[in-house]
């Protein structure tokens, strides 16, 4: 696909790109059902990378505490209180430059056959990994795992510089060839240009397969990161790439993810008219607060939203 198509997608007027979007939408799932999931920071804090929005790097004093590898019984417990919130799916979540090392995947098998036990879809983002821990996690039955891209190739230098961008295709292109479907999306309000987020999205669309999911990040900017006093993205601009998004790959789904805090309902409902049908539910978001799960329920119900088993 030629990046101009993508910026012609991209740029169209809002309520015409909005029209088009829900349209493809409405032909390629059911537009009354969205994915619930959850996710559980096994491992949290003291990571070595230095992505400038994240609160969990050692290069930034944000004031999080740092938490070692959870238990598989501590991950159970909690999936366990997800599931009764609504949630159907699980995606374990560790403070990882790379998903090395034998005791380090076996921990994560094991955490995922706990939670399968519970009858929910585990899925994982551990960091770089390469094919043969891949076919190791496929073989546990985990069914997804999330590795952002972040933003564009021109503008990901501004926000990390220990990994490359070629590092994150890398690990993109060991799970494709792997067999194991992929979620990665970006964030949005960084400080980029709308020409970054069209190259995000001409990147992502460009792959040799599509993602599963293409989750969309509003930044909450963190207090000790290099973002922290940036203003929040509009939630036009949300809607935009949320539309781009589902014109250019009909059949991902779209979270909404990061960021739903600062989101009127109003604002959440015309995301998912535009496309979006999977959000995160439960109170944090790795570090950051998220929407209150009776505020979820109430949104959902109002809207006439099921959770998509």
């Amino acid at each position: 696909m030629k990046i101009e198509k993508v910026r012609e997608i991209y740029n169209k007027p809002l309520l015409k790109l909005v029209y088009e979007a829900a349209t493809v939408h409405r032909r390629f799932h059911d537009s009354g059902k969205i994915k619930i999931s959850t996710l559980i920071s096994v491992k949290t804090g003291e990571c070595i990378e230095d992505c400038a929005y994240c609160a969990q790097s050692v290069h930034y004093d944000t004031g999080i505490k740092p938490q070692e590898i959870l238990t598989v019984a501590e991950v159970v417990e909690k999936a366990i209180k997800a599931k009764e919130s609504g949630a159907t799916r699980v995606c374990l979540s560790t403070s990882w430059r790379n998903a090395e090392g034998d005791e380090n995947i076996e921990n994560i098998i094991e955490m995922a056959e706990g939670v399968r036990k519970l009858g929910m879809d585990v899925c994982c983002t551990l960091g770089m990994i390469n094919k043969e821990n891949v076919a190791k996690l496929l073989k546990a039955g985990i069914t997804g795992y999330n590795h952002n891209l972040d933003t564009s190739r021109n503008f990901y230098p501004e926000i990390i510089t220990t990994r490359t961008y070629d590092d994150r295709l890398e690990t993109i292109n060991n799970l494709i060839d792997a067999g194991m479907p992929y979620c990665s999306g970006g964030i949005i309000g960084m400080g980029e240009s709308n020409e970054d987020r069209i190259s995000l999205l001409h990147t992502v669309a460009s792959q040799k397969k599509h993602p599963f999911n293409f989750p969309v990040n509003a930044l909450v900017p963190v207090k000790g990161t290099p973002l922290e006093n940036q203003p929040l993205v509009s939630v036009w601009e949300i809607v935009r790439i949320i539309a781009a998004a589902r014109i250019l790959m009909p059949e991902t789904n779209i979270s909404l993810a990061a960021g739903r805090i600062n989101m009127t309902e109003e604002a959440q409902a015309l995301c998912f008219l535009a496309g979006a049908n999977s959000v995160f539910i439960g109170e944090k978001l790795l570090t950051t607060a998220n929407t209150k799960i009776e505020d979820d329920v109430r949104l959902f119900e109002v809207l006439g939203l099921k959770d998509r088993a």
